[in-house]
C-alpha cells in the first residue's frame, strides 16, 4: 500500500533525471476461474497478486517500470531505473500530496471471496448439464466463471492520491450444435461489477440454455442473402458497432497519429442528426465503469457524438497533455504491469424517440440483427466487417425466418450517416477490449437502429 511510503520521494526521484510528470499505481487483487468442457471441470485457478508501476513522462515520451516487490527500498530503486531512461529539464516543483481521495466504487451484496470455491464450481457445473440437456444435437459445451476483486491507488506529481476498489463477475457459455454437415456455434456472456448477487437476475441454466438455443435454432436456418438492403440492429445485439466503427476512431491516440478516419473532424458531421454517441464509466455496476480510471483521474460522462456532430475524443494524461487539454478519464490499462493507454468504458449510441416495434415495420424487407458476432475495423479508413451471430428476414415489416452466415460490411461514417431511425429502448453487451497487447473490461449499448442501406454478406 502507498499510504505508508513517501510517495513524494518516490516521485521526485523517478524525475531527478528530467520530466514533466510522474506516477505510481499500485494494485493488490484476488482472482477465481473455474472452465467445464465437455462434462469435466478442466482448469481451476485461485491467484493473487499484487505490484506497482511507476511512469515518468518526458517530453511526450513515456518510461515505464514495474514490480512485484512493494518496499519503499524496491520502489526508490525501480524509480532511478525510470529516472535512467529520459532526459529533459529538471523537474524543480514542490510535490504537495494532497489528502487521499476514495472512490465509492459500487455496493457488493455478496463479494466473491466470501463464496466457497466449491459453490462455484457448482454453478459451472449447473450451467453445462443445462446446455448439453437442451437438444441432442448439442455437441460441444464450454462454460466459463470467473471473478476479480482489486484495490487499486495512484498518486502522482500534481499531488494527488486516489484509491478505488472494483469487483467484477463473468458468466459465459459458449454451444457447438451440429447436423449432419452443419455446425453453428451459439455464445452467452453476463458480467458486471457486481458479485455473486449478479446470478439472481439470471441464472446459471437461463445463460447457457441461451447459448444452446442459439445454436440449434442456426442448424435449420437457411443461408442469409447477399446484397444492399435495410438492417434493423436490434437493442439486444448490443453496441459491437458503436464500438468498432466509431468509437476507436474517436481514441485520441489513433487521432493524433493520424490513424483515425476521424481525426482533424470536431464539429463536422460524422453521423445522421439522430445519432449522439457516449462514452459513460459513470453507468452503476456496467462492466466498463469505475470510480478513477488507471491514472487517478474521475470516471466521466464524455459527449462524443451529439446530433450527428462530432464534439471530441477520449483522452488520458499524455494524449491530453498533446492535445493541451484535460483528460476525459480513460486512461485504463490491464495492470500493474502494463502502462495506461487511451480506452473506452461503456461506449453507446443514446436512445432516440421511435418505438422499437415501428422501426421493423418500416424496413418493410431486409436483415433484423437480434445477436452481433466479433467484428474487424480499419480505424484509418473507417471500414469494418462483423459476423451476425444471430439475424432474421424482414418480411413485409415483419420478423421472419432465421439466417445464418450473414456479414455486415460498411464503411463507419457513412453508415453511421444512414441510420434514420432511432429506437427509444436501449440495451447492453459486454466484452474484453484488446489494444495494443492488453485486454480490458468494456461494456458497448444501443437502442434498436435502422440503416437505410448496407451491405450483407450472405451464402446465399
Amino acid at each position: 500500500m502507498l499510504d505508508n511510503l513517501d510517495v513524494s520521494g518516490i516521485l521526485r526521484r523517478a524525475l531527478a533525471g528530467g520530466g514533466e510528470f510522474a506516477d505510481i499505481y499500485f494494485e493488490e487483487g484476488a482472482s477465481t476461474a473455474v472452465v467445464c468442457e465437455d462434462g469435466k471441470i478442466e482448469k481451476v485457478l485461485a491467484a493473487t497478486d499484487r505490484g506497482v508501476g511507476i511512469r515518468v513522462i518526458s517530453d511526450l515520451r513515456t518510461a515505464y517500470a514495474y514490480t512485484n516487490e512493494t518496499t519503499e527500498t524496491a520502489l526508490l530503486s525501480l524509480a532511478d531505473t525510470v529516472s535512467r531512461a529520459v532526459r529533459g529539464k529538471v523537474f524543480d516543483r514542490a510535490i504537495d500530496m494532497r489528502q487521499k481521495v476514495v472512490g465509492a466504487g459500487f455496493p457488493i451484496e455478496m463479494p466473491p471471496s466470501g463464496v466457497g470455491l466449491q459453490e462455484k464450481v457448482l454453478l459451472v457445473n449447473r450451467g453445462e448439464r443445462a446446455a448439453r440437456g437442451a437438444d441432442g444435437r448439442v455437441r460441444q459445451v464450454m462454460v466459463v466463471y470467473r471473478d476479480g476483486e482489486v484495490k487499486i491507488q495512484s498518486a502522482n506529481s500534481l499531488g494527488e492520491f486516489t484509491e478505488t476498489c472494483r469487483t467484477g463477475t463473468l458468466f459465459m457459455a459458449q454451444v457447438v450444435a451440429a447436423e449432419g454437415e452443419v455446425i453453428q456455434t451459439g455464445y452467452e456472456p453476463v458480467g458486471a461489477f457486481r458479485g455473486f448477487e449478479l446470478f439472481r437476475e439470471r441464472g446459471p441454466e437461463e445463460i447457457a440454455l441461451a447459448a444452446a438455443r442459439r445454436a440449434v435454432m442456426m442448424l435449420s436456418a437457411r443461408k442469409a442473402p447477399g446484397g444492399m438492403m435495410p438492417v434493423v440492429l436490434s437493442a439486444e445485439a448490443g453496441g459491437t458497432m458503436v464500438h468498432e466503427a466509431i468509437g476507436h476512431g474517436l481514441e485520441a491516440d489513433l487521432a493524433q497519429t493520424g490513424l483515425s478516419v476521424y481525426a482533424g473532424k470536431v464539429g463536422t458531421a460524422v453521423a445522421s442528426p439522430l445519432v449522439t454517441v457516449l462514452d459513460d464509466a459513470t453507468i452503476p455496476h456496467a462492466r466498463g465503469s469505475f470510480s478513477f480510471d488507471d491514472e487517478g483521474t474521475a470516471g466521466q460522462r464524455t459527449v462524443l457524438v451529439e446530433n450527428g456532430i462530432l464534439k471530441g475524443y477520449l483522452y488520458d494524461r499524455l494524449t491530453a497533455m498533446k492535445d493541451g487539454c484535460a483528460s476525459t478519464g480513460n486512461g485504463r490499462r490491464e495492470s500493474y504491469q502494463s502502462r495506461p493507454i487511451v480506452r473506452m468504458s461503456n461506449t453507446l449510441i443514446a436512445p432516440g424517440e421511435t418505438e422499437p416495434g415501428s422501426i421493423v415495420r418500416e424496413a418493410g424487407r431486409g436483415l433484423f440483427v437480434r445477436k452481433m458476432g466479433g467484428g474487424q475495423v480499419n480505424t484509418v479508413n473507417g471500414d469494418f466487417v462483423f459476423e451476425v451471430s444471430e439475424g432474421y428476414l424482414i418480411e413485409d415489416g415483419e420478423i421472419g425466418a432465421p439466417v445464418r452466415g450473414a456479414t455486415l460490411t460498411g464503411n463507419g461514417p457513412e453508415v453511421l450517416r444512414r441510420i434514420s431511425r432511432v429506437g427509444s429502448d436501449l440495451g447492453f453487451g459486454i466484452g474484453t477490449c484488446g489494444k495494443d497487447g492488453q485486454g480490458v473490461p468494456v461494456a458497448d449499448a444501443q437502442p434498436t437502429l435502422l440503416i437505410s442501406e448496407i451491405t450483407v454478406g450472405g451464402a446465399a
